[in-house]
Formats: C-alpha cells, structure tokens, sequence
C-alpha cells in the first residue's frame, strides 16, 4: 500500500485538494489537510454540512467550507462527483449510484451550496461504465418519469435489459442545474481491476474514497 492516488483532473483553484484512492492507495498516507466527514450511505438523495458527528449521518453526499472537515464518499461501481466553487471557498463530494442520481442526490448538493451555477466545477471520478452496467427496465423507467432525454443514456442490450450510462447521467442533471464545467468521467471500475474496487465484477470487495477538501 502507498500513498499515490489519482488527483482531480479539474480546472479548480490552488486551495483545494481532490481526487481518489486506488486499491493500493493506504488513504492514512495522503495529506489530508482536515478530518474526513464519513457518511453513512444509504443510496439516498440526502446531503449534509461536513462537520464533527457522533455517529455517520445517512446521507449520500457532504459539503464543507471549513478546511478542517473532508468531504468524502466511498464507492465500488457507483459515481463518486466532486464540486468546488471555482473561488475555493466551498467543496462537496457525492455518492451518486443509480438511486441516488435517480432521486436527485446531486441537485440536493447543489442546492446547499452558496454559489451559483456558472461558478462551479465538477470531477467524475471511477464508476462503472455503460458497456459493463447492465439494469433492468425500472431502472431506465425511473430516470425517463422525471426526464425524458434520460432514455438516450440506455443502450439495449441482446438478453432485453439495458446498459445504463452513469456518466452521461450525470452530465445531464448537471446540465439541468446550468453546471458546464464537468471534467472526469473516462474510467471504468468494472474494467480496470488493477487500479479500481468493483462490486459488480468482484462482489465482496473494498471501496475507494473519494475526498475533496479546501487548504487552510
């Protein structure tokens, strides 16, 4: 275990600190420069204000504007999504899988957050790509009942289900929101099983973490 990770390829300022664990990553390594806001995730839409908590809140993704606190997400195949405002001054990290992303876990992020649209940034960091996702109909049905361009982020496939884009899913609610500033999004957890955890190809398997945080 070592202390490399992969930083966020974003256009973000000097002040903040992003990116995420590999499988070899030994996270106690990296220089954190705050204490990691841990969540207890639930697939939900749910975001809260990263601070000192008695016990991890349920919730899908954190905000923090203090550099003593670390947002940060756990994942394994789902969509890790790091924002920050494009002067430092706040950041946030979301656990986007299907559900969450389907019940608008990153419009709850967005909505906590003090800046405006035209003044955000965001990272895509390792989820499983469409060629490796496979879901079902309700799955596709759930995301075109609240927006119908959804349905081009589905991809029949030959045993009738669907492969189901997360990224591009992603983009589009970010797109919504007037975000345009999207880097990220070129991985594949499933594929990559040198660097990445994947529930899908491993089961039982470890998480990498997600974090973003300001510099003191």
């Amino acid at each position: 275990m070592t202390g490399d990770w992969i930083r966020a390829d974003w256009p973000a300022p000097a002040g903040v600190l992003a990116g995420t664990t590999t499988r070899d990553t030994d996270f106690d390594a990296i220089d954190l420069p705050g204490t990691p806001c841990w969540l207890a995730q639930v697939h939900g839409a749910d975001a809260v204000i990263a601070r000192d908590y008695a016990a991890p809140p349920d919730a899908d993704a954190s905000i923090s504007r203090d550099p003593a606190f670390v947002a940060v997400v756990r994942t394994a195949d789902c969509l890790p999504l790091l924002l920050c405002s494009t002067d430092g001054t706040e950041v946030a990290a979301v656990h986007a899988g299907w559900r969450g992303l389907a019940a608008g876990v990153i419009e709850a992020a967005v909505r906590g957050l003090q800046h405006g649209p035209d003044e955000m940034l965001v990272w895509l960091g390792p989820a499983i790509s469409q060629s490796a996702f496979e879901v079902g109909p309700e799955v596709r049905a759930a995301f075109i009942s609240v927006d119908a361009a959804a349905a081009d982020c589905f991809r029949p496939n030959r045993r009738g289900r669907w492969q189901a884009d997360l990224y591009g899913l992603a983009r589009q609610r970010l797109a919504s929101l007037g975000i345009r500033s999207v880097t990220g999004g070129d991985f594949c957890t499933f594929a990559d099983a040198g660097r990445f955890f994947s529930y899908r190809r491993d089961g039982s398997t470890g998480r990498m973490l997600s974090f973003v945080a300001r510099i003191p």
